[in-house]
């Protein structure tokens, strides 16, 4: 193996999420920051966060409702 070119480790390196919450384990970087961690991700905290308030599938059937139909071509024979 070749030396000196490995990273420095860092076994207490801070990781700071954007709820506020601070985790502390090893890394290459000193400080870290987070988007979304274990206390504020609604599969660990089990508080579900409803994204579409009028649904998919009725958002769907309204814009298929309003396309035209299309025509059917005569085959010549």
């Amino acid at each position: 193996m070749k030396a000196d070119i490995h990273p420095p480790y860092f076994p207490n390196a801070a990781f700071t999420c954007a709820c506020g919450a601070v985790f502390t384990m090893g890394s290459t970087k000193e400080k870290v920051n987070v988007e979304i961690c274990s206390r504020c991700h609604p599969f660990y905290t089990g508080a579900e966060k409803v994204l579409d308030t009028a649904g998919r599938v009725e958002k769907f059937k309204a814009r298929a409702a309003g396309a035209a139909p299309k025509k059917e071509k005569k085959s010549s024979k």
